[in-house]
């Protein structure tokens, strides 16, 4: 029994995303429980999430588990937050393990820092019409004025990887007016895209603006649930399989390009594989 536990302390994190955004995520994990393996999955056949239905997101979502679980890993990571606000909550209780998604780390972060009450959320169509971001941020705070707004362009522009480029910082000055003519003090990146466009959208926002990246809360988060169920890996065990494997649903070629640019790992292979079969 002792074994068996031991074993399962040094299996892989399963983290999945619709395309290339959950690699904020993945980064961070990397940055922060560097002993950790990860299994991850881009939905790269199938991105955006954001457009889809409820009952489209849930299905994608139990597919991309079944994989992962097969995969032999001992948690998940939905770094997604459309499929974190759609699916997460109908999927956990058929889950044997733990799983961990995007929005509620950095919906509390937001909540708790926000000084003056008023909050930003940007995310796809789906997470800002889902109000799960309000609905969390009121949870740890009802009397907060929280704001959304839809961003659907910005995750076609940083899967094309054009995250300088001109038409990225008009499109990001026409979506972020709004906000401009309010007085939030926090914007959080509700989608695992945007971290990506941080330093854009810092410039566009001033330094006024506290900006709150729920890719960088999950992994403490992440880090504090394995803890918890007492299954974080120790590094005292020889690691047979590759730290780091990624698979595709699609474009597995300029997945890897894309995951080079912003990992700081050089990722030698990311593999195809039919989600759907």
């Amino acid at each position: 029994m002792k074994q068996a536990f031991e074993k399962k302390k040094y299996a892989p994190i399963g983290v999945f995303d619709s395309g290339v955004g959950g690699l904020t995520v993945a980064r961070e994990i990397m940055r922060q429980l560097p002993q950790e393996r990860i299994i991850y999955f881009g939905d790269t056949a199938r991105v955006p999430y954001g457009s889809k239905s409820k009952e489209t997101i849930i299905r994608y979502s139990r597919q991309i588990i079944h994989f992962l679980e097969n995969k032999g890993v001992k948690a998940i990571v939905v770094a997604c937050n459309t499929a974190s606000a759609f699916a997460l909550e109908e999927i956990r209780p058929e889950m044997k393990m733990p799983v961990i998604g995007v929005v509620k780390p950095g919906a509390k972060v937001a909540a708790a820092t926000t000084k003056n009450g008023k909050i930003g959320v940007i995310g796809t169509e789906g997470t800002i019409g889902s109000q799960i971001y309000t609905e969390m941020i009121h949870r740890h705070n009802p009397d907060t004025v929280v704001m959304g707004k839809a961003c659907p362009l910005f995750v076609p522009l940083v899967e094309e990887g054009w995250l300088k480029d001109s038409v990225t910082i008009e499109v990001a000055k026409r979506y972020l007016a709004s906000f401009q003519e309010s007085d939030i003090d926090t914007l959080i990146l509700g989608c695992t895209h945007y971290p990506l466009l941080r330093s854009t959208i810092r410039e566009i926002m001033g330094e006024g603006v506290n900006l709150v990246n729920p890719a960088y809360e999950t992994a403490w988060g992440l880090k504090r649930l394995l803890e918890q169920h007492q299954i974080a890996n120790d590094g005292k065990s020889e690691v047979n399989s590759a730290m780091y494997q990624f698979f595709v649903s699609d474009a597995a070629e300029k997945f890897k390009n894309f995951a080079n640019s912003i990992l700081p790992c050089e990722i030698k292979e990311a593999r195809l594989i039919h989600i759907e079969e």
